[in-house]
């Protein structure tokens, strides 16, 4: 069983808001800036591809990696924290 960072269940844990892209799990500052240069500065923003991915982790895992730089297991963590954010709020 994986388990979660605390940056994991912090962002898990309530409203999403106006969190920079960075709140997000698996997204530290070097992909942050990374994605921020391409318009994805916050955090619904990347919500918002991972919807219109129609929720697919695999698909949205290969986007972010494309996108960022991103190594699997950064994109896997983005992923998940995304869809459990999901299952709680939406």
């Amino acid at each position: 069983m994986s388990t979660t960072s605390q940056k994991h269940r912090d962002f898990v844990g309530e409203p999403m808001g106006d969190k920079s892209v960075m709140a997000l799990s698996g997204i530290g500052e070097i992909l942050g800036k990374k994605l921020e240069q391409q318009g994805f500065d916050k955090a619904f923003v990347v919500l918002g591809q991972f919807l219109l991915l129609k929720k697919d982790s695999d698909m949205f895992t290969e986007w972010l990696k494309d996108a960022s730089g991103a190594n699997s297991r950064q994109a896997g963590s983005c992923a998940q924290c995304l869809r459990e954010w999901c299952d709680a709020f939406l």
